[in-house]
Formats: C-alpha cells, sequence, structure tokens
C-alpha cells in the first residue's frame, strides 16, 4: 500500500530569528514536538534525572508508603503481584529487589497467560492468604481488578495497586483500596504517562526515602533498578517524553554498565551489541521480545528469575532458554500470520470492513493460535492493512481470549468498552487491548465491534502515513549533522527517531546484499552533495523496479556507519518514490 508523506510544515525566517542558536533542522524538529518556548526546549534538550517529580506528589503514594513500612516492620509477608509481560516482569522486578534490600519478607506471583490471565485472579489471593500474605502490591496490572480486590480484603489482605492502565469509566468500578496510577483523571500527579514500571520505580523511590538508609545509599539503590525501569518503559511503547524519557536515559547509562548477571548473559548470548553501547532500539526490537518471550511461550517466571539471579550458571542457563524461545516465538508468530493474511486474502467481503476479526477454530489444526502472540500478529495484520485488527484464539477452558492494535484514527480501547456487554475481562490503550469472552458472545462481539469501526472510519481514506520531520538537503548530511540529531534520543514511542526527506537524488549505484540478496544498497547524491550511502534492510524485492540513472525522493533515517575504524554518514531507507 502506498504511503502518504505528512511533511511538518516548514519553519520560517522570523521563527528562525527568534532562535538564532538552533540549526534549522533542530528547531524544526523542536518544534514538531510541540516545543515552542525556549525553556522547554532548554529543558528537552539537557533535561536531568534531577528534574524528576516527588513521588510524594500522587494522592495515595503518602499512605501507601506507610502501609509498606507498616508491614515491613512487623515482618509481615508481602506480595508483589505482577504481569507476564517485559513491563510487568521488570516491574516486579524493581519492586521485589526495592522491598528485599530493606529487609521485608516479600515475595512474586506472577500469573500464567493461559491459565490465568491477565490481573489478579481469586485463586492467587487464597494461596497468598494460605501461604501468610498480610499485603499485596499489584504492579503494571490491578486497576480493573475491583471484583479481586474486594476478594481479598475479605480474606483480611491489605492491598496496593500501581498500575498505568486506564481505569474503568465509572468510578464504581475502580478497586477499593489504595491507587498509584497517573493516568487517573483525578489523580495529581504531574505526569500521566508513566509505564507500569515507571510506576512501581516511583512507589520504591518513596519507599526507600522513608527508609533508615544513608542520602548516599539511597541514591545508590535506586540508581540500581534504573536499568529495569529503561527495559520495561521502552518495551511497553510509552510515550518517551517528560519523566519517561528522563528515566530511560538515565537507565540507559546504568544498563550499559549493569552488574545483573542475568542481563550481561543475555546480551552477550543474543549477540545484541557486539561490543556497541546499547540504545532504545537495542531494547524496543532485541531485549525487549526475549523477555517478552517468556511469558508468551510458556511461564514470564523464566525473564523475571533472569533479572534477579545471582548465579552465574542460572545466569546462563536463563538466558540461553529465553533466547531460545523468542526465535521459536518468532517462527510461530510467521507461520499464523501467513495463515491469516490467506484466508483474509481469499475472503471477498473483506474490503466492505473497516476492522479486521481473525478467530481461531479449535477443530482446524492449522488454525490452534498460541494466545501469546496473537498481539503480535494483531499489529502485523494492522499494519499491513491499516485497519484496527483484532485477533482472538480459544483458551484453555474453551473460552476466546483476543488481543487487538489499532490505528492512529482508532481509539481501541473505547470501542472495547462500548462492547464491555459481552466481555469478562478487557484493558488496554487506545491502541492496543487484550480481552476475553464466553464463546456464545462471539457473533454479537463482532457485529458490535464491526458497527462501531464502520461508523467511526467508513467515510475517512484510510492510508498509512509516514510523519516526516524536515526536508533536508543532502549536502547538509555530515557526522556533526547526526550528533545533532542524537541530542533527541532516546527515541521511542512519542519521541520517534527524526524521519527527514531529501528530494531529486541521482541513483550512482545499486547493490544487492545479503545471503539471499534481500538488502538493498544505493549510492546516491544530490546536485549540491558528495556521494552517500542509503541502506534498505529487506527492501531488494521491494524495490526491484529503482535503475542506475533514477531520480528518486528519499524518506530516510541519517545514521552514522562505524564499521572497522571508519565513521562516515549513512542513510537508512524508509520509503522510496520515482
Amino acid at each position: 500500500m502506498r504511503k502518504k508523506w505528512q511533511i511538518a510544515p516548514e519553519i520560517n525566517d522570523e521563527i528562525m530569528k527568534k532562535y538564532p542558536e538552533y540549526n534549522r533542522v533542530i528547531l524544526q524538529l523542536l518544534l514538531n514536538r510541540g516545543l515552542n518556548a525556549r525553556e522547554d526546549m532548554e529543558e528537552f534538550l539537557n533535561d536531568g534525572y534531577e528534574k524528576l517529580h516527588d513521588p510524594a506528589k500522587f494522592n495515595d503514594m503518602t499512605a501507601a508508603v506507610a502501609l509498606v513500612i507498616k508491614h515491613i516492620k512487623e515482618k509481615n509477608k508481602i506480595l508483589v503481584y505482577g504481569d507476564y509481560d517485559a513491563d510487568g516482569v521488570t516491574a516486579s522486578a524493581v519492586m521485589t529487589e526495592t522491598l528485599n534490600t530493606l529487609k521485608a519478607d516479600s515475595g512474586v506471583y506472577i500469573p500464567f497467560r493461559t491459565t490465568e490471565g491477565y490481573g489478579l485472579n481469586k485463586s492467587a489471593l487464597e494461596e497468598a492468604k494460605n501461604n501468610g500474605v498480610k499485603l499485596v502490591i499489584t504492579v503494571d496490572t490491578g486497576i480493573r481488578n475491583a471484583a479481586e480486590v474486594r476478594y481479598a480484603k475479605e480474606l483480611g489482605l491489605d492491598v496496593i495497586v500501581t498500575d498505568h492502565h486506564s481505569a474503568p469509566e465509572d468510578k464504581k468500578n475502580w478497586p477499593e483500596c489504595l491507587i498509584i496510577n497517573a493516568s487517573l483523571t483525578e489523580e495529581k500527579y504531574p505526569f500521566k504517562f508513566l509505564a507500569g514500571v515507571g510506576t512501581a520505580f516511583k512507589l520504591a523511590s518513596a519507599i526507600i526515602a522513608a527508609s533508615s538508609l544513608s542520602g548516599e545509599d539511597k541514591e545508590k539503590l535506586k540508581e540500581r533498578i534504573l536499568d529495569l525501569v529503561a527495559i520495561g518503559t521502552v518495551t511497553d511503547m510509552v510515550v518517551l517524553r517528560g519523566e519517561n524519557r528522563i528515566l530511560v536515559k538515565k537507565g540507559l547509562e546504568v544498563l550499559n554498565k549493569t552488574k545483573r548477571i542475568g542481563l550481561k548473559e543475555l546480551i552477550n548470548i543474543s549477540q545484541i551489541n557486539n561490543g556497541k553501547t546499547l540504545d532504545s532500539w537495542n531494547i524496543g526490537f532485541q531485549l525487549g521480545p526475549r523477555l517478552n518471550a517468556a511469558g508468551r511461550l510458556d511461564h514470564a517466571n523464566t525473564a523475571y528469575e533472569l533479572l534477579v539471579t545471582l548465579d552465574a550458571e542460572e545466569a546462563k542457563t536463563l538466558a540461553q532458554s529465553l533466547n531460545s524461545r523468542n526465535m521459536e516465538r518468532q517462527m510461530i508468530t510467521e507461520k499464523i500470520t501467513e495463515e491469516i493474511i490467506a484466508d483474509l486474502e481469499a475472503d471477498s467481503k473483506r474490503a466492505d470492513k473497516k476492522i479486521i476479526i481473525a478467530v481461531a477454530d479449535k477443530g482446524i489444526e492449522k488454525k490452534a493460535w498460541n494466545e501469546g502472540v496473537v498481539g503480535l500478529i494483531a499489529g502485523r495484520i494492522a499494519e499491513k492493512y491499516y485497519l484496527p485488527a483484532l485477533v482472538i484464539t480459544v483458551g484453555s477452558g474453551g473460552e476466546y481470549k483476543g488481543s487487538g492494535r489499532s490505528i492512529e484514527e482508532f481509539n481501541l480501547i473505547h470501542a472495547i468498552e462500548r462492547c464491555s456487554q459481552y466481555l469478562d475481562k478487557y484493558g488496554g490503550h487506545p491502541a492496543a487491548c487484550g480481552f476475553s469472552f464466553k464463546k456464545e458472545n462471539l457473533d454479537n462481539f463482532k457485529k458490535m465491534m464491526e458497527e462501531i469501526a464502520e461508523s467511526e472510519l467508513g467515510k475517512l481514506n484510510l492510508r498509512p502515513k509516514i510523519k516526516v520531520d524536515a526536508e533536508v538537503d543532502l549536502a547538509e548530511i555530515n557526522e556533526y549533522f547526526i550528533k545533532e540529531l542524537e541530542k533527541f534520543a532516546p527515541f521511542g514511542a512519542g519521541n520517534e527517531k527524526p524521519k527527514l526527506v531529501s528530494r531529486n537524488l541521482l541513483v550512482m549505484d545499486i547493490i544487492r546484499m545479503g545471503a539471499d540478496n534481500q538488502h538493498l544498497k544505493l549510492r546516491l547524491k544530490s546536485e549540491n552533495s558528495g556521494l552517500i550511502y542509503a541502506i534498505g534492510f529487506g527492501q531488494a524485492a521491494e524495490r526491484k523496479d529503482l535503475r542506475i540513472g533514477d531520480k528518486i525522493d528519499l524518506v530516510y533515517y541519517a545514521e552514522i556507519n562505524d564499521y572497522n575504524g571508519r565513521r562516515e554518514a549513512q542513510l537508512k531507507i524508509i520509503d522510496v518514490k520515482k
């Protein structure tokens, strides 16, 4: 599907004169991010760890810290109840590591995706009660578990919910306990977009601040867990602005000198960085998926244990297991995605619908889909067809379980909320959701979701967009220019790596690379520039019509190619138009 280029409006001379200290493109990038005041620009480019908000600003933080300290002093058992994705696993490690360092009697419980599903469940709470637990602290979960929290209190358990997911619209359906969740409409905490691990870090920071440790030890303990905060924040794809950006920036510093033997072993076995400095891309596309693979195909305890282990042999075994699981996950995802696409292409009525809903039928062997990968598959389908996509499979108990991914024009969690009468459980964000329901509700659920999608998207000309930050003369691309762009790092959701466009470039040479010649390397120049290479990984087939001597417009990332001690600017191809 041909993509639409949306190029940000070019800044005028008047704005340039107002901010003479900035390069034109750098100023353009700052304005594109909504930074219009000089102090906001300076804060973005120079924000530091000291700029984090005080955790005490949370409505319930003071009471939550007092409750935790009470249970620590009384030597009561505390259970950290987590989630099985990388955000939940890192949040679990952040909380248990903090509590155990402060001499708490704490343990962790992470539910099994296929048999327990997302969120608190009553049998786990009963088990906690029987094991002598007095306080349950949720991380990355709990905001939609009012009934389960009520049951926990009936069992005599105290509960603190730390979460970042959207709360039910009706406050009557909120859990009746202390809640640390920045996204709540009535929450006074100034930054609203923390990940689950970021929220857990805030509670951990407040507990550390209230401890009897020295000031130096308090800072060391907080800093030590920031590598986990960076991993969970990037992997959960929350907006990398404000506090999230500060946490990830500092967390990457900690990660690159981490003493966690599990992480070091995973980085080594997976050949993630080959000795180079890790950045947010390495987390989002290499470390994060390996940690997520544990909960997708088996139990997330493997990932949790890797993060907290102090045993070198165990670290090696766990890292090998996660790396193998990730490769298995990739193969399963590819196979099921291909099956769904084949069915969609054969469906003559698909073009009439504004949402794709793919449902597994357990009676057909080829569609016995693993529920741990349905979210990944939904993402691929949504990207391919530029439509919201739900992928639904059959759970171990015969219920239906699904995951959805959306497009910019469609708020998925609002749509799911409207179908709540057919659902047993659900949660998520505007761009992603998870849900479960009984088999008899399938047809009604599908029908209502299709009606909502048609109502909201039916009159729109849906077409994938590439949002381009600035038009640049190829002659501007050099090592200094790219260093200036790197000031915007770490990159991620809401703070994307700058996409640039250069026009009327002459193709001087075309090289196909890789074992199957699947990669493309172009040598380009403009009227004013020298020669520069542009790399398109996996794009050789897609760009097979390119010829030497063609004139092209190119959207790209500008990068430094550091190879065998030689550093030079190069372009990473995003899209090409002749």
